[in-house]
């Protein structure tokens, strides 16, 4: 059975169609949804991609959670439905509190556009099984408010519950140099608790295609169709 995959397209996203494209190229069958949408038009996945959702008015991703696909979202993610955000879209999740924490501007105020390194911490998610723990990967990173913070209780919930999907580390795979953006514990990105909803600020869409030299982020689309034969 061939997955489908929507992409939801909020105005002022600009990378669905890489998300697309690295979807199509995992083998799923993939299309755009309109964020004024509330059909997901039978979707076996969901992606909120990256980009600037409503310009980054209030903050980013704070209007886009209001948007009418939202409700639909929340719904299929409740079912157990694989979702995933990809830097613009794992911040509409934490807004619309799919995922906990919020992502903040960056510790230095200035945006950050550049490769950084990674470090696998859990596999037990739709979009991370076909990494190992501890993989090393490289992707790169572009954006303004990617400060991942929580309060006390819920970062000691998220680490004591194994929600960190990956951490920033040297690109060499040691420790960083100097903070990526000023994020609690170099997190990168999360999970919930069941693992079908994993948001992260890195980009695999930007790093799935041989053409550019790196496919270090095609696990995190490949990785649902693991899922979705477990769950048959």
């Amino acid at each position: 059975m061939t997955m489908k995959v929507a992409v939801v397209r909020f105005p002022g996203s600009n990378c669905d169609d890489d998300s697309l494209q690295s979807a199509a190229r995992a083998g799923c069958k993939a299309y755009y949804v309109w964020h004024r949408d509330t059909d997901l038009h039978g979707a076996d996945v969901v992606i909120l991609p990256g980009g600037f959702s409503y310009g980054d008015y209030l903050r980013s991703g704070a209007i886009a959670r209001f948007s009418p696909v939202m409700q639909s979202v929340l719904e299929f993610a409740k079912q157990g439905g694989p979702v995933l955000g990809i830097c613009n879209g794992f911040q509409i999740l934490c807004e619309a509190g799919m995922l906990p924490g919020a992502l903040m501007r960056n510790g230095r105020l200035s945006f950050v556009s550049r490769p950084v390194g990674l470090k696998v911490e859990r596999t037990e998610t739709a979009f991370t099984s076909r990494y190992a723990r501890g993989d090393l990967l490289r992707m790169p990173v572009a954006h303004g408010e990617g400060r991942f913070t929580a309060d006390a209780g819920t970062l000691e919930r998220i680490e004591g519950d194994g929600l960190v999907v990956v951490r920033y580390v040297g690109l060499d795979g040691g420790p960083l140099p100097e903070t990526i953006n000023g994020s609690v514990n170099e997190i990168a990105g999360i999970s919930n608790a069941a693992g079908n909803v994993v948001g992260l600020m890195p980009h695999p869409d930007r790093a799935s295609d041989p053409a550019l030299g790196n496919t270090d982020g095609l696990g995190f689309f490949t990785s649902v169709l693991d899922w979705a034969a477990a769950k048959r």
